[in-house]
């Protein structure tokens, strides 16, 4: 919009810094003197100040609220002008700024800096902006590949990555021993294909109580708190002000999930690609594992929090296409006997259908005189002396066998890697023989992790009273009890009998009990 001769230029000011530690304005302050100034001095009337405090201006996918609010007012035509401290306080981008320069021609814009170098009414100051653009640009490139090469060496020789430390872990990767706990018991709990959602672990996180929450977890005070009270206490070391502290409040499910798919816990070195922008929000946890020359997975320096087989148990878990198509997010029951007890008909899980368990055309059954007749022989179960016989062993030689193979199929990709390097076969073969030999490699994987993974009865059996402890449990536990010792049939109710009858729930002995009555 051209002014006429007696019209004040209507100017705006825009001020960013990309990383204000101490948030005390004073390097804002700094920017907004030398730009009052030149507005001043030109006899500008300033109209408005736009602030985009802590704000990179290098990444285009950044938001810049104030900056995109700054857009939006010049293309409504409040303003004429915008004076800035320095050209890449405005932008770092090429692209944006040749915007301002198609401002500057077509409407009369004017944009002037601090160092007055950057006037986009002449060709000399389009210049000037244009290259100072890409050598910025260029050396913000520079700077990242830098910084991703530090990254990617320290994840080759498995160091603790830098940057904010994660739950159970310090900053140097020694292990914090009440959060490490706190996550060890999170996979465990998970790692059971009918365990808890990620909804009731951040529940019992945040300390609350219902029948669906692990009772063995506890109230632990969310981590973004805690972080801000670490800072706050090196401040103060530093003879700094104290900065705020978060509020404690409810633990979410996507930081569970994030704790349940960091492959830190499982002891193996991890490198994220920050410049990668895939969409896929449920990207692979494999893309995350740092590998050597021949495909390894590299061991970092830290201890493991969980066992490996645990992490790939809950991976698998975390996988399964039901929780990808299940908008809550949750794959536990809520009822004792929903997706576990089978139609006494066609064998097929019942499911819970308000009060009562049901199967389409076969079974409608009361729902709490189901689980009351199930309870009080599960119980009489665990009252018996021999219990102790029901405990589980595992396949020792199968599982030493399984891991033979395993490095005999690691040997074959070492060897085909060699081959590869000397030249002696091509690129498609090295290709063609990784395949071959991690999907033989994946399969003998699940068989160990289902050899490993103990089953998970919550200490029930092991207990001094292991009646009064499944009664304490939570309900998925109290379900792998019932499923350990049982099979659970229901058969439809006799017509015109309100009374619960017994004899149409068949519940059959699994395992030792099955030998046992036979």
């Amino acid at each position: 919009m051209r002014q006429t001769p007696h019209a004040p230029v209507r100017a705006v000011i825009y001020l960013r810094i990309s990383q204000d530690r101490e948030m005390d304005g004073l390097a804002i302050d700094r920017q907004r003197a030398d730009c009052e100034r030149i507005a001043k001095d030109r006899g500008w009337e300033v109209l408005h100040e736009y602030v985009d405090q802590s704000k990179s201006a290098t990444d285009k996918t950044k938001v810049r609220p104030a900056y995109d609010e700054m857009v939006r007012d010049y293309e409504a035509g409040s303003f004429d002008a915008i004076v800035c401290y320095d050209l890449d306080r405005l932008t770092r981008q090429p692209r944006q700024l040749e915007d301002w320069i198609d401002a500057a021609e077509d409407r009369g814009l004017k944009l002037i800096t601090a160092n007055g170098e950057a006037d986009l009414n002449t060709d000399g100051g389009r210049l000037y902006a244009r290259v100072k653009a890409a050598v910025a640009r260029g050396e913000v490139e520079r700077k990242s590949a830098r910084q991703s090469a530090a990254h990617v060496q320290r994840a080759s020789q498995g160091r603790p990555p830098k940057g904010v430390r994660p739950f159970g872990y310090a900053i140097d990767g020694s292990v914090v021993p009440a959060e490490a706990e706190v996550v060890a018991q999170l996979f465990k709990l998970f790692a059971v294909q009918d365990g808890p959602s990620l909804a009731a672990l951040a529940a019992g996180l945040s300390g609350k109580e219902a029948k669906h929450i692990p009772k063995s977890l506890h109230h632990v005070q969310r981590f973004t708190r805690t972080l801000a009270e670490e800072r706050n206490e090196r401040r103060a070391v530093e003879g700094l002000e104290p900065r705020p502290v978060p509020e404690d409040g409810p633990w979410s499910s996507s930081t569970v999930l994030g704790i349940l798919r960091n492959p830190r816990y499982a002891g193996w070195s991890v490198y994220t690609d920050r410049r990668d922008r895939t969409k896929n929000k449920r990207r692979s946890w494999y893309a995350q594992v740092m590998r050597d020359e021949n495909g390894d997975r590299i061991k970092g320096q830290w201890e493991p929090i969980v066992e490996e087989a645990t992490w790939l148990a809950v991976q698998e878990r975390l996988d399964m296409p039901e929780r990808v198509t299940n908008r809550a997010g949750s794959t536990s029951r809520k009822h004792l006997g929903s997706g576990l007890f089978l139609c006494g008909i066609c064998g097929k899980p019942v499911k819970a259908h308000g009060a009562r368990y049901r199967c389409a055309g076969h079974v409608m059954r009361v729902r709490s005189s189901v689980d009351d007749w199930v309870l009080r022989i599960v119980r009489a179960r665990l009252a018996r002396p021999d219990l102790k016989d029901a405990l589980p062993s595992r396949d020792e030689p199968r599982l030493r066998a399984i891991q033979a193979q395993i490095a005999a199929h690691e040997g074959k990709i070492k060897r085909a890697q060699h081959d590869y390097d000397e030249e002696i076969i091509e690129s498609y073969d090295l290709k063609r023989v990784r395949e071959r030999e991690n999907a033989k490699i994946v399969v003998l994987e699940a068989e160990r992790t289902a050899l490993t993974a103990t089953t998970d009865l919550g200490g029930v059996l092991n207990a001094e009273s292991p009646v009064a402890a499944f009664d304490d449990a939570d309900l998925a536990i109290q379900r792998r009890v019932v499923d350990f010792f049982c099979t659970v049939e229901l058969l439809p109710a006799p017509r015109g009998r309100r009374t619960f009858d017994p004899e149409t729930v068949r519940v059959t002995p699994k395992g030792n009990d099955a030998r046992a009555s036979s």
